[in-house]
């Protein structure tokens, strides 16, 4: 387990894992959150690497797994913790998810009903097909292997939503302004 007060560096901290990570320490109370965006970071760049972490001293780093998933796939597992099986229709981005099976009682979701779609606004300006870390480094260097497997994060990132969502609900409904963190 990570101490709370150690200073933690998330790499990919704009991506989608990254920032799930980067919102799941700050709900865990995590408040050492060291993060640089690409064009204040080069990580292809050894020497700016090693200026920041001599500079920056994390004790501890989020870093790629060398493992990938399709959105869908992410997407899926996301549902099927809430207990909701979907599937999709369509091609591109007419591409629906719907609701196929709904077997938990605190989210019942009607059959049939649309509950995502794609939306081409987050696609990238240069889209590529395979978006994947390279873990060597910290394999060879450090020894490092990753020890949470990607359904154990995707879990740990809808407990923590469902948490912010709770939360803000209770704020909503007693009549007080809820931050809004997404967009």
């Amino acid at each position: 387990m990570i101490d709370q007060n150690s200073k933690i560096y998330i790499a990919g901290h704009n991506g989608m894992v990254g920032s799930a990570c980067h919102r799941l320490f700050q709900l865990k109370g995590y408040k050492n959150l060291i993060y640089k965006t690409s064009k204040e970071l080069d990580l292809r760049n050894q020497i700016e690497v090693n200026s920041f972490f001599e500079e920056e001293k994390p004790e501890d780093w989020v870093i790629a797994t060398g493992k990938t998933t399709s959105i869908r796939d992410f997407v899926i597992m996301a549902f099927n913790y809430l207990g909701i099986k979907i599937k999709f229709k369509g091609e591109g981005v007419n591409e629906v998810g719907i609701v196929d099976q709904c077997s938990n009682p605190d989210y019942m979701i009607e059959i049939g009903k649309e509950i995502i779609k794609v939306d081409p606004r987050y696609f990238r300006p240069t889209e590529v097909d395979l978006l994947i870390g390279d873990a060597s480094k910290a394999q060879n260097k450090l020894g490092w292997k990753a020890t949470t497997s990607l359904n154990e994060l995707v879990n740990d990132m809808m407990e923590s939503d469902l948490t912010l969502m709770t939360k803000e609900q209770f704020l909503i409904k007693n009549g007080y302004k809820a931050p809004y963190y997404f967009e």
